[in-house]
């Protein structure tokens, strides 16, 4: 299955719990890190989810 390689861009820092969650979910907890995760929509949905603190790496 396709991948998709996601680095954390901004901090968790006064934002709401389930942002905070969606960050852990997606293997995410420290600005600068990478994490890669299978290309499917509950993924997708995650990441759109916190679109302001993650960016996509490699399609």
């Amino acid at each position: 299955m396709a991948q998709v390689k996601v680095r954390q861009t901004g901090s968790p820092i006064r934002r709401k719990s389930d942002q905070r969650a969606t960050l852990v979910g997606l293997g995410l907890n420290r600005v600068g890190r990478v994490s890669t995760l299978e290309d499917n929509p509950s993924v997708r949905g995650m990441i759109a989810k916190v679109n302001h603190l993650v960016e996509v790496v490699t399609e």
